[in-house]
């Protein structure tokens, strides 16, 4: 099963993503993309693994993402996040076929493993027009990722100020 979340900055998603992989009941497995380029996201980055639980394994992997979630030890994964994954590869030039290509070759993988597979990412496309080629690049980049994750999902949720709205209910939400 995929569930996607997503919502802004300091939405929550996050920690809605953590309660539900540890609500599944198995092992975690939390795939990391942050890269600590500086002191504030050095910060950031202890600040969530702080929050998750001491037993979860945490595998940290800017790039090669599909291949992490392919060799996670565990039936849950959480990929913590979307965001910085389509980051890490903008800012090394990929193109946008390849970011694209190795966005699905993710779904493929999350499709294929047994268990859940969680996929957080930011909501970029509710703001204003970015000022710079740079940064509305990234957001068409992000956005078009983004649809793919939603499409592919079995379950997506969007948080808006702590609290989640079900854009798209699981199997298991219908049938109840």
């Amino acid at each position: 099963m995929i569930l996607y979340v997503t919502g802004g900055a300091r939405s929550g998603k996050s920690s809605f993503a953590e309660a539900r992989a540890a609500a599944s009941g198995g092992a975690v497995t939390y795939l990391a993309t942050a890269q600590a380029f500086d002191a504030e996201m050095t910060t950031r980055i202890g600040r969530h693994r702080a929050d998750r639980p001491a037993h979860w394994t945490t595998v940290e992997e800017p790039l090669d993402v599909p291949r992490a979630l392919r060799d996670a030890p565990t039936p849950t994964v959480l990929l913590d996040c979307l965001s910085l994954w389509v980051s890490n590869m903008l800012l090394l030039d990929w193109t946008d076929e390849a970011m694209l290509e190795a966005a699905d070759e993710l779904l493929n993988t999350a499709r294929a493993r047994p268990g859940l597979t969680v996929l957080v990412s930011n909501e970029v496309g509710l703001g204003i027009v970015p000022d710079n080629a740079l940064a509305r690049h990234y957001r068409d980049v992000l956005g078009w990722v983004n649809q793919r994750c939603a499409a592919a999902s079995d379950e997506a949720i969007f948080l808006v100020s702590g609290l989640p709205l079900q854009l798209k209910p699981s199997k298991e939400f219908h049938e109840s």
